[in-house]
């Protein structure tokens, strides 16, 4: 949903565990937390008297909207984010607007809604998400009446950190909520806590909750570090040839891809591992090998070659993993997109029909 909004660089990863272990290996920066879990209304009081300037923030204001709206709540607020071209005009359009009204053009921001509904299964949308509606009036006419929990539907919401704090944005509540000021721990490790008082509500063997994360796409890390390394590999190269140190295995008519085999190197832009030259000319060559070219000891720079052509092998395959993951996700995206649910609703009533026009005949012939 996030690559069709137009957002680049961004993947979305289930977070399995809140053990500080396991959170270790998220992928760093982690822009945001989304947590799924039946919706409770908490103390207005916790929540800001109205939203602090330079924060993000919509209410949701129309049905099956919390996904997006969540989503968009954490997008909105990382700086320096390519958004796309619909989203940067609509977060600046929006800018100056409150809360409510964000949520408004959210609902009429067509862009949105069309591949929203495209990710929404037709039949789950025959359920309003939370019955809004019902469900404000009821709190409107009593707010002592305690909620049946077992009518209470899934909702998404937001944590994310900005300005120095970390905050919750929930859809559904009037104004974001304060969680306090990101200290020198890692500001995930900080809202654990808060995710596992709220999980700890539910009794035991209940799975009603899930957490995704939004992440730096690894993918973009790992295309760095290859640019990095073909960059050195040919300025270490030229320096070899440059003081005629013509040795066995450093030499190639080569100037781009070379996939012969696995221990081929890359010596410039390549396609298959989404390598540009632009990529290539804005990488930085390490202090270790700037030192190196500078000192001119040409056995120690083969050797670093030789290094740097096995780490390409092992950078270049973690590529080819990412970007399997990433058709996989896609792949994903495209069977929840080919909703069959209105197609089994429509076989099942023809068998209906047909079973009923069976027992008409059976009937007939035997009058």
């Amino acid at each position: 949903m996030l690559r069709d909004f137009g957002v680049e660089g961004v993947r979305v990863q289930e977070v399995v565990s809140l053990d500080s272990d396991m959170l270790a290996y998220l992928p760093r920066p982690v822009y945001g937390l989304i947590f799924l879990f039946k919706w409770r209304e908490e103390d207005p009081d916790k929540q800001e008297p109205s939203c602090p300037e330079g924060i993000w923030f919509a209410n949701q204001t129309v049905n099956n909207a919390c996904a997006s709206v969540a989503l968009l709540n954490i997008v909105n607020n990382v700086p320096g984010l390519k958004l796309g071209e619909h989203l940067e005009q609509f977060k600046e359009f929006t800018a100056d607007f409150t809360p409510a009204l964000r949520g408004d053009a959210i609902g009429n921001f067509e862009f949105v809604k069309t591949i929203h509904n495209s990710f929404a299964r037709k039949m789950d949308m025959l359920n309003a998400d939370l019955q809004l509606k019902n469900d404000a009036s009821a709190r409107k006419k009593s707010k002592a009446k305690e909620s049946n929990e077992d009518d209470a539907g899934f909702h998404f919401i937001a944590f994310v950190p900005v300005q120095d704090k970390v905050w919750k944005l929930d859809g559904l509540e009037r104004q974001p909520q304060n969680l306090g000021p990101i200290g020198n721990e890692d500001w995930v490790l900080q809202v654990a806590p808060e995710i596992e008082t709220r999980m700890a509500q539910y009794e035991d063997g209940q799975i009603e909750f899930a957490i995704l994360s939004l992440v730096k796409e690894p993918l973009i890390k790992l295309v760095d570090a290859l640019a990095e390394n073909v960059k050195s590999i040919a300025s270490i190269r030229q320096r070899l040839h440059q003081m005629e140190s013509d040795r066995a295995g450093l030499q190639s008519n080569s100037t781009g891809a070379n996939e012969s085999g696995e221990q081929s190197l890359i010596l410039g832009p390549c396609e298959k591992y989404r390598l540009s030259q632009e990529a290539i000319d804005h990488a930085v060559l390490s202090p270790e090998h700037e030192e190196l070219l500078k000192s001119g000891d040409g056995v120690a720079m083969s050797a670093i070659v030789l290094d740097l052509t096995t780490a390409q092998a092992s950078i270049r395959a973690s590529i080819r993993d990412e970007i399997k993951a990433i058709q996989a996700d896609d792949d994903r995206a495209a069977s929840r997109r080919n909703d069959k649910g209105l197609l089994a609703k429509g076989l099942l009533q023809v068998v209906e029909r047909m079973g009923r026009l069976r027992i008409f005949m059976e009937s007939a012939c035997c009058s």
